[in-house]
């Protein structure tokens, strides 16, 4: 039986990887890169409540609504900067393919109540 890596790219199993910080109640991501991973295989297996709840609450939507039809096919984290245990905010600046193009983002990550969340991204060209 052959286990398939995370979508993230990373090379443990979902349920190892990103998977085990999905569930309400779960672990949270230790990293602004780990958070970034993860709500990047949020995106992948369509769970819309975990990219909720690891929205910001200054900047989350009220809903949000994924297209079903959306394929993405790879993540490439090309910078990183602050973000660890010992910050309060961070950038991750990432490549994620999708069937089709990319989306080339920095992405701002904020600590609330000790959790990291997504605050924001600027598209880069």
């Amino acid at each position: 039986m052959t286990t398939r890596s995370c979508p993230c790219g990373l090379p443990d199993p979902y349920d190892r990887c990103c998977g085990r910080f999905h569930p309400m109640g779960a672990a949270s991501a230790p990293t602004a890169e780990a958070l970034m991973r993860s709500r990047y295989c949020a995106f992948v297996k369509g769970d819309v409540a975990y990219l909720l709840r690891t929205w910001h609450p200054r900047t989350r939507p009220a809903r949000l609504e994924l297209d079903p039809g959306m394929r993405w096919t790879g993540l490439e984290i090309l910078e990183t900067t602050a973000g660890s245990a010992f910050h309060a905010a961070g950038t991750v600046t990432f490549r994620a393919s999708f069937r089709g193009g990319s989306l080339h983002e920095r992405s701002r990550f904020e600590r609330v109540d000790g959790a990291w969340v997504y605050v924001d991204g600027e598209f880069l060209s």
